[in-house]
């Protein structure tokens, strides 16, 4: 008998009826009816149906695949059948089967399940989990797709520090750290050293991890998270709101060229983005959020009631402009006209789930920032190379940060940002 070698189980679903094949992966269940046992095997790329008939199949292979546990990581050779009973409507009749490596009972039960809690203690476990699965490979389409993105758009991929010692976004979420006996930080952002590529590169991005120390316990927020991250030379907010969305769009029609199968998984309806995204303006969402019983003052950022019944208002993504100064951090631009008002954006999913990137127009000349800097009590001293770079050539620029988990939660559908993520950190988790 002439083997091949299929490399995955989505080839063996794919291969021609009686096709001699072998594959490796782990059994998910098992269960027999009459003189046949059945195993659901799994890989990377996919599940396929084992079946071995007693009396047709080899004994000592009838008595490997009855003996196999869940998650006991075996080889199976056979050839492929065509069953409209089984998964898919094929399924490999073993021939041959070895139990590579033997696994205990399984220690996730039903009722254990049921606890999100226990579910994320046994993390390292129960990311072998078909919706958990379906998940980060969407999770994989979507940076995969920003890398494709921003290659077609000319943008240069690069890295940042993590290590550092002036904050972004702010004092109070900085995790602080001991660098050989000076105080430093792990990083919020890569914006300050993106801005600073931009007169070597004129459009750069990153895709790296971000830390918030944020005591915040809700369904969008994490400690460390991945962001995408772009700036680009001579821009405006226009322009920039425009690369954004287009991101988004492409990634959507990504996932949604790509991922059909892991979508049906999760039980999640996604449609293409049509272009431009809605937009409202901060006192547009402040009124209805008013409205609709979440008022807040006008300067203060939306509070999370607010933003969740504006996002649950809408069907498709939108963006919330024009942001008061006192809801930004130092760097953001002000119209001319309106000196309290930021030329920036909040890139907000629908469903309720809220912000997931945000976007503005950074200050370009030095006299400006610094008086910012000043106003609102920064260390100029910490920010002096940032601020050295308005002296030598900084053109009007932009830039974005879209989170990985928060998209990857709308695009998947996910109830909390936790699920986002293969292990994720929270206020109250860093293990496993």
């Amino acid at each position: 008998m002439r083997v091949v070698r299929a490399s995955n189980a989505a080839e063996v679903m794919s291969a021609k009826a009686e096709a001699h094949v072998k594959l490796n992966g782990w059994v998910v269940s098992k269960s027999t009816v009459g003189g046949v046992v059945f195993l659901l095997l799994r890989d990377g790329s996919g599940y396929v149906q084992l079946s071995a008939k007693k009396g047709t199949t080899p004994d000592s292979v009838f008595v490997a695949m009855k003996s196999a546990t869940r998650e006991s990581a075996v080889t199976a050779e056979g050839v492929v059948r065509e069953d409209k009973r089984a998964p898919g409507g094929r399924e490999l009749q073993v021939k041959d089967f070895t139990i590579i490596a033997s696994a205990e009972t399984w220690p996730i039960t039903k009722s254990a399940a049921k606890s999100a809690s226990y579910l994320y203690d046994k993390r390292h476990l129960s990311i072998r989990g078909r919706k958990v699965i379906a998940t980060m490979k969407i999770r994989a389409e979507v940076i995969g797709a920003s890398f494709d993105y921003f290659r077609e758009k000319g943008f240069v991929l690069i890295s940042a520090p993590t290590f550092v010692q002036a904050a972004v976004e702010g004092g109070s979420t900085l995790f602080e750290v001991d660098y050989f006996g000076k105080k430093a930080y792990l990083s919020q952002s890569a914006q300050f050293y993106e801005e600073a590529a931009l007169p070597a590169l004129e459009k750069v991005w990153i895709f790296q991890p971000a830390f918030r120390a944020e005591k915040s316990r809700t369904a969008k927020h994490l400690t460390e998270f991945w962001m995408i991250e772009a700036e680009q030379a001579f821009t405006e907010q226009p322009e920039n709101m425009a690369l954004l969305e287009g991101l988004l769009a492409f990634i959507v029609k990504r996932v949604l060229e790509r991922r059909k199968e892991e979508l049906r998984i999760l039980g999640r309806s996604l449609k293409e983005l049509s272009l431009p995204l809605p937009r409202i303006t901060y006192d547009e969402a402040r009124e209805f959020a008013a409205r609709k019983g979440a008022s807040f003052e006008w300067g203060e950022d939306l509070t999370t009631e607010a933003e969740r019944i504006i996002s649950l208002s809408h069907e498709s993504p939108f963006f919330i402009t024009d942001y008061p100064l006192s809801a930004r951090s130092f760097y953001h631009m002000t119209y001319r006209d309106r000196p309290k008002v930021t030329r920036s954006a909040d890139l907000i999913a629908p469903e309720g789930v809220g912000e997931i990137a945000t976007c503005g127009q950074r200050i370009a000349e030095y006299e400006e920032l610094m008086e910012r800097v000043r106003s609102q009590d920064f260390s100029a001293e910490s920010l002096s190379w940032y601020l050295e770079l308005r002296k030598y050539g900084m053109p009007p620029h932009t830039g974005f940060g879209i989170g990985v988990e928060r998209t990857t939660r709308w695009i998947a559908g996910l109830k909390h940002i936790r699920a986002a993520g293969l292990f994720p950190r929270t206020m109250t988790r860093i293990s496993p």
